[in-house]
């Protein structure tokens, strides 16, 4: 059983991205003056009064646009009011009560879910605005009033929420789930890829480059296991972040790659490697994240005999520092290999999370140096006394030696390979790091 989900709707720049923030103790989804901003539906877990429960930040609903953007947002404000289990309606008390929110009301009133009306911009304190009551019309009960930016009046909607929460166990949710980001930079089809694994239209896919600006939350469960996709904004290159938004969209990036315990690097097969691939793949592997390589668009390329060699091995030469993650060519478009994607994401986590036990790592390492001696630099020879494994993700070794100058760069790079030829470590990096240990007498 999922946690219950709590939907927040309502037409744009209203503050629901700010009540989402406040309520998450995060900054999630994206905040600005911007009517619009947030176009996606966004994910965040909440807790109160020992109650926990899923909210979702939604695009605000304009009903008479035709705008192709807009219209797409409608739909996924509608998608979030048919899996959600309460509503929160949000509107604007200084607007007062419009007939976009006259139409919304209609529309929430047929989905049979429980209503939870929501004045926000309710500044002042001490006092009911009169404007409150313009808001019982809607015929969804008592508004509560808020402020969203001076956090008034916040737990009396937590309250309402609550009410209409299940009891649950403390053992009913505990997460199982692979956290997976889908990184790239711009229209590679990073949300084509999120909606066909869920087979739903569950993130704006259009043409127009940087459709998703927040970073979306997705639970996703088959046969290979449960799983969390977060689609990411694609990352610009930097002389063309000039908006504020996109500078955030930068951030939610990288936070999500930070989030996530597997990153999705997805390429378009007709471009090929980009420098800014090579930077977006640079943050997931300083990050110690697990790593595939995804290219997309495969269906679109003409190929002859040994086009599928010839473009992986031009992907490792551009990537070099990712040789150690496996490579999979796709069709976000039809489909094609999507479903191997699931075995190669769980193996890659298990590969990240490896831990070796200290007489496994030593006998590796003494095998190593029977076969390479390590180093000397004027006369001195690299010891090294023994190795432990400090952490998982990704996994983490400790080597003591004699004299940490004498530790190459080249030489922990054959004890790494070393380290991969015995354990595999397939997608995941590897990171060592040498402490001096002095000889006992």
């Amino acid at each position: 059983m999922g946690k219950p989900l709590v939907a927040i709707i309502g037409k744009p720049n209203v503050g629901k991205s700010t009540f989402f923030n406040y309520v998450i103790g995060k900054k999630i989804s994206i905040v600005e003056d911007t009517p619009g901003v947030t176009r996606d539906r966004v994910y965040a877990d909440a807790n109160w009064r020992d109650k926990e429960f899923t909210l979702v930040d939604t695009a605000g609903i304009e009903p008479e646009s035709n705008d192709v953007i807009i219209s797409q947002m409608r739909e996924q404000a509608n998608i979030a009011i048919s899996i959600a289990d309460v509503i929160l309606f949000l509107t604007d008390v200084k607007q007062g009560v419009t007939a976009a929110d006259e139409e919304i009301a209609l529309l929430l009133k047929k989905s049979k879910k429980p209503i939870i009306l929501v004045c926000n911009k309710a500044d002042k304190f001490g006092e009911i605005q009169p404007e409150i009551y313009e808001f019982y019309n809607l015929g969804l009960g008592e508004p509560y009033p808020v402020s969203s930016v001076n956090a008034k009046g916040i737990g009396d909607v937590l309250d309402a929420i609550y009410n209409y929460l299940p009891s649950q166990n403390d053992d009913e949710f505990i997460p199982q789930e692979i956290k997976v980001a889908i990184i790239g930079k711009p229209n590679v089809g990073k949300s084509s890829l999120v909606n066909r694994i869920l087979g739903e239209e569950r993130v704006i896919v259009s043409d127009i480059a940087g459709t998703t600006r927040d970073a979306i939350d997705s639970s996703f469960e088959n046969e290979h296991g449960k799983y969390i996709f977060i689609d990411t904004a694609g990352v610009r290159k930097k002389s063309k972040v000039n908006e504020a938004i996109e500078k955030y969209s930068v951030i939610r990036t990288n936070l999500a790659i930070e989030r996530a315990d597997v990153c999705l690097l997805v390429i378009d097969a007709l471009e090929g490697v980009t420098e800014q691939d090579t930077k977006i793949a640079g943050e997931a592997h300083e990050a110690g994240k697990g790593i595939i390589i995804v290219v997309n668009k495969w269906d679109a390329i003409n190929k002859e005999n040994g086009t599928f060699e010839k473009y992986k091995k031009e992907v490792y030469n551009k990537l070099s520092y990712l040789s150690y993650a496996p490579i999979i060519f796709i069709s976000a478009l039809t489909g094609q290999r999507v479903d191997k994607l699931y075995e190669m994401i769980n193996e890659v986590y298990r590969q990240n999370t490896l831990r070796i036990s200290t007489s496994v790592i030593n006998d590796v390492i003494n095998e190593a140096i029977a076969i390479v001696q390590p180093p000397t630099d004027k006369g001195k020879r690299l010891r090294i006394y023994y190795g432990t494994q400090a952490t998982t993700k990704p996994p983490t070794f400790v080597i003591f030696v004699n004299d940490k100058t004498l530790f190459h760069f080249s030489y922990e790079r054959y004890l790494v390979n070393q380290f991969r030829n015995n354990f595999g470590m397939q997608g995941t990096p590897i990171r060592i790091i040498v402490r001096e240990k002095r000889e006992e007498n």
